[in-house]
C-alpha cells in the first residue's frame, strides 16, 4: 500500500487548467482516468487526510504509485480525451458499463448497391442504417415480416442473392411478392435503393404522411373501380398499423429522444435506456456496473452517456436526452452531445406530463433490473466462493486459487500437436487471457524430441515451460525479480508457436486486478501468474508440469491434473488421486475448467488440420494469389495435368504471365506428388493425384 504524499506533485507543478489525470500503480498501468475544469483543485482533493477521503478513493488513491496529467483547451475535449482513455486502458477504478448481453438491432446495408434489411448485433459498421436495440431477434422478424408487404426490400444473403442472379429466377420471397426481386432485373438498383430509403423513413417514425398517402391512393382505387389495387392497398395499410401496434404510442408530439434511468445502492448501479423515436418506443437496452469509485447519480449519468454516445454520429444522438440528474457541469457534456450530433441537443430532467410518466417507467425498469441482477449474482458468488474454497481445502492450499490456468494437448494420431490455455479467474472464464500453443518438440534451443507419436508428456512440459519462461521474462522486465532463471534453457524471446486466443463471446470481460502492464498501460501477456495450474490427464501429465516449473525455479504454483476415465484429481507425487464427492461444486469448476481447454484446443488443432490438408504446391508460389491459383486449376482440371504442362500452355491461362508460368512450372517440378486420393464412400483411388482435396471437392462437385 502505497502512501499518497510519496508521489504527490510539488505545489505550483499543477496548472490550474482544464485537464485529464491518469493515476498509475507500481507497475505503471492505468488504474483511473478522470476529468476536472482545475486540475490543481481536483488533484488536491485526493491528496488530503485519508480518513476525509471515500473508502473507494482511498484504496485508489493508495493503491496509486504516480499521477499524470494532459492539459487541454476547453471541458469538452477534456470529456473526449477522458472517454478516449478509459476506452484505451480500462482503468480498474473507473465506472464502467456493460451490457448483459448482445442486443440485436434491425439494420438496412444502405453502403451496398441493392440495400439489404438484417438482424445485426455487435459493433456498428459505416453506411448500415440501425434501428433498435430490440430485446429479441424475433421481434425484429415479425416487424420485417409485416413492413416487406409493402416495402418489398432485399432480405437475402449475398450468396442467395448471387445465386438467383445466375439462374435468372427469384428466390421464394420474390414469387411471393415480399421481394421486389432486384437480383432479376424486375426493379432497377435506383427503385430499389428508393424502396429502402422510404422503409428507414418509416422505422425512423415518418408514419403518418405515408399512411395517409397509401389511403388516398385507396379511395382513389375504389372510385376508378380497381377493386383489386384498392383491395391490395387496404392490406397494405393493416399491415403497417399491426408493425406500428408493436410499439406504442408514449409521447403524442412525435418526439426523438433517448430516457435514462438510473437505480443504484451503495455499491452497484443499474442503469436503463428507452430509445422512444416518433413517439414511440423503439428499443431498449440496460447495463449493470460496480460502483468502483465514489460518485454521484450525475456522474453515473455522464458515464452512461459516453458509453451510449462515444462511438455515434448524426442522427444515433438524438435531438433531446432524459435523464434523472444532470452531471456536474452541464455544459460540456451538453456540447459534446451537440457536436456529435451536428446540431443542438437538449440535456434536460423531465419535470411534468407525459415525459416524467415515461421516465418514472424507465426507472421502475432500472429497479427491477438491479433486483434481478442482485439476486442472480448472490448466487452465483456463493456457489463460485463454494467451488474455490473446496478445491483450495482439497489440495491443501494456502488460499483459495483465484486465477487458474488449464493446459490441454490435442493432435491427431501423433500430427498437428498444439496445447491450449484457459484462464479461469474468480471461477469465471476470461477469454481475452485465452492462449494457444504449436508445439515443436523444443525446450528453449535445445531438440528434445521431433514431435512423432502421441507423446501427451513432452508435449505438457514443453508449454509449461514456454508459458513460465515467458512469465520469467516479464518479471525480469520489470524489475520485480533480477536473478537468472533457473534451468539450463535460456529464456525465449517470443515463445514461437503461440498465439492469441479469440475473444468468442457477446459478453465483455473483466478487467483483473493487479495485471502487470506494459510502459502505456496495457495489460502484457504471460505476465500474471496463477495460483493453481491444470492440466487435462492423469499423474504422468502432472509429473511433468511440476518438472517443467521445478526446472525454472517456479515453486508457488500448485499444479494438479483431472483424469477424464474416473474425474480423479491428481497431485504430484501421489501415489494415489484425490477424489472430490460427483456433486461437489469444486469438481464441477474443474470440469468446467477441463472441457474449455479441451474444446479451445481441438477447435486449434481443427483448424490446423484442415489448412494442412487443403495445402498445395501452388500455395508456396510467390506471388501467386488465391484467384490466379483457382483459375490454373479450372483451365487444367487438375494439379496432375497442371504439373505436366509445358510452361507455353500455362501461359495460356488468362492472368498468367510468362514469368510467373515459369514459377510455377519450377515450384511444381520440385514438389514430390502426394498420394492418391481415395473416395472413403466407395473405397475408390482417384487417379488424379495430387491435387489437393479442395481442388478434388470441386472437381467431383462438378461432375455430380
Amino acid at each position: 500500500m502505497a502512501d499518497p504524499s510519496s508521489y504527490r506533485p510539488k505545489p505550483g507543478q499543477i496548472p490550474d487548467s482544464p485537464g485529464v489525470y491518469k493515476f498509475r500503480d507500481e507497475h505503471g498501468r492505468v488504474i483511473y482516468v478522470g476529468k476536472a475544469k482545475s486540475l490543481r483543485q481536483r488533484l488536491a482533493s485526493y491528496f488530503q487526510d485519508l480518513a476525509g477521503l471515500h473508502p473507494r478513493t482511498r484504496t485508489m488513491v493508495t493503491t496509486a504509485a504516480a499521477v499524470e496529467w494532459t492539459v487541454v483547451s476547453t471541458e469538452v475535449e477534456a470529456l473526449q480525451l477522458e472517454y478516449t482513455w478509459i476506452k484505451e486502458f480500462d482503468p480498474r477504478f473507473n465506472v464502467k458499463y456493460r451490457d448483459d448481453k448482445s442486443y440485436p438491432y434491425l439494420a438496412v446495408t444502405l453502403n451496398e448497391e441493392f440495400p439489404r434489411v438484417q438482424v445485426m448485433r455487435g459493433a456498428k459498421k459505416k453506411g448500415v442504417r440501425y434501428f433498435g436495440p430490440y430485446g429479441h431477434a424475433w421481434a425484429i422478424r415479425e416487424t420485417v415480416d409485416l413492413m416487406l408487404r409493402v416495402f418489398p426490400v432485399r432480405t437475402c444473403s449475398a450468396g442467395v442473392f448471387k445465386r438467383s442472379a445466375q439462374i435468372g429466377r427469384p428466390c421464394l420471397l420474390g414469387y411471393i411478392g415480399k421481394c421486389s426481386a432486384p437480383c432479376v432485373g424486375r426493379v432497377s438498383a435506383e427503385e430499389h435503393r428508393e424502396l429502402a430509403e422510404e422503409f428507414c423513413d418509416f422505422m425512423a417514425g415518418r408514419t403518418g404522411a405515408y399512411l395517409r398517402r397509401l389511403e388516398r391512393g385507396m379511395q382513389e382505387a375504389a372510385e376508378e373501380m380497381e377493386y383489386e389495387r384498392a383491395a391490395r392497398l387496404r392490406d397494405d395499410i393493416g399491415a403497417l398499423k399491426r408493425a406500428m401496434e408493436k410499439s406504442a404510442v408514449v409521447l403524442a408530439d412525435a418526439t426523438d429522444a433517448d430516457l435514462i434511468a438510473v437505480s443504484e445502492d451503495e455499491f452497484e448501479a443499474a442503469v436503463q435506456i428507452f430509445h422512444v423515436r416518433g413517439g414511440r418506443v423503439r428499443g431498449q437496452r440496460g447495463w449493470v456496473t460496480d460502483k468502483v469509485e465514489a460518485v454521484t447519480t450525475g456522474d453515473l449519468v455522464e458515464h452512461a452517456l459516453q458509453q451510449l454516445y462515444g462511438e455515434e454520429r448524426g442522427d444515433a444522438v438524438p435531438k433531446e436526452v432524459l435523464v434523472p440528474a444532470l452531471p456536474e457541469p452541464v455544459e460540456p457534456v451538453a456540447q459534446w452531445l451537440s457536436d456529435r450530433r451536428g446540431s443542438q441537443v437538449s440535456l434536460r430532467i423531465p419535470q411534468r406530463g407525459d415525459k416524467k410518466d415515461l421516465m418514472a417507467t424507465v426507472g421502475r425498469n432500472a429497479q427491477q433490473a438491479l433486483a434481478l441482477h442482485k439476486t442472480k449474482r448472490a448466487s452465483d458468488l456463493t456457489t463460485r466462493s463454494r467451488a474455490l474454497e473446496e478445491i483450495a481445502e482439497a489440495l491443501g492450499l494456502d488460499s483459495v486459487p483465484l486465477r487458474i490456468e488449464c493446459f490441454d494437448i490435442s493432435h491427431l494420431q501423433g500430427d498437428d500437436v498444439v496445447a491450449s490455455m484457459v484462464v479461469f479467474e474468480d471461477g469465471l472464464a476470461r477469454k481475452s487471457e485465452y492462449r494457444r500453443f504449436q508445439i515443436k518438440g523444443r525446450v528453449g534451443d535445445e531438440q528434445v524430441w521431433h514431435g512423432q507419436g502421441q507423446d501427451d508428456v513432452r508435449s505438457m512440459h514443453e508449454v509449461i515451460a514456454r508459458r513460465f519462461r515467458r512469465y520469467l521474462q516479464e518479471k525480469q522486465r520489470s524489475g520485480e525479480w533480477t536473478e537468472e532463471p533457473a534451468g539450463d534453457a535460456p529464456v525465449e524471446a517470443g515463445a514461437p508457436g503461440e498465439t492469441h486466443g479469440p475473444g468468442e463471446t457477446d459478453a465483455p470481460v473483466e478487467p483483473g486486478a493487479g495485471r502487470p502492464v506494459d510502459e502505456d498501460g496495457r495489460p502484457k501477456r504471460f505476465a500474471y501468474p496463477p495460483q493453481l495450474v491444470v492440466v487435462d490427464g492423469g499423474a504422468p501429465q502432472v509429473a511433468a508440469a511440476r518438472r517443467a516449473l521445478d526446472e525454472l525455479g517456479i515453486d508457488d504454483v500448485a499444479v494438479c491434473g483431472l483424469a477424464k476415465r474416473l474425474e480423479e484429481v491428481w497431485l504430484p507425487g501421489d501415489d494415489d488421486p484425490v477424489v472430490l464427492p460427483r456433486s461437489s461444486e469444486g469438481l464441477y469448476l474443474l470440469q468446467r475448467v477441463r472441457d474449455e481447454a479441451h474444446r479451445f484446443a481441438l477447435r486449434y488443432q481443427r483448424t490446423k488440420r484442415g489448412k494442412r490438408l487443403k495445402a498445395s504446391p501452388l500455395d508456396a508460389v510467390s506471388g501467386l494469389g488465391e484467384t490466379r491459383r483457382q483459375a490454373l486449376l479450372k483451365h487444367f482440371g487438375s494439379l496432375k495435368k497442371l504439373r505436366a504442362a509445358t510452361v507455353d500452355e500455362i501461359c495460356e491461362v488468362p492472368g498468367v504471365g510468362r514469368k510467373t508460368a515459369e514459377t510455377v512450372a519450377a515450384a511444381l517440378a520440385g514438389a514430390a506428388p502426394s498420394a492418391p486420393a481415395v473416395n472413403t464412400a466407395t473405397g475408390e483411388i482417384i487417379e488424379d493425384d495430387g491435387a489437393p482435396p479442395a481442388a478434388l471437392s470441386a472437381e467431383r462437385g462438378q461432375e455430380r
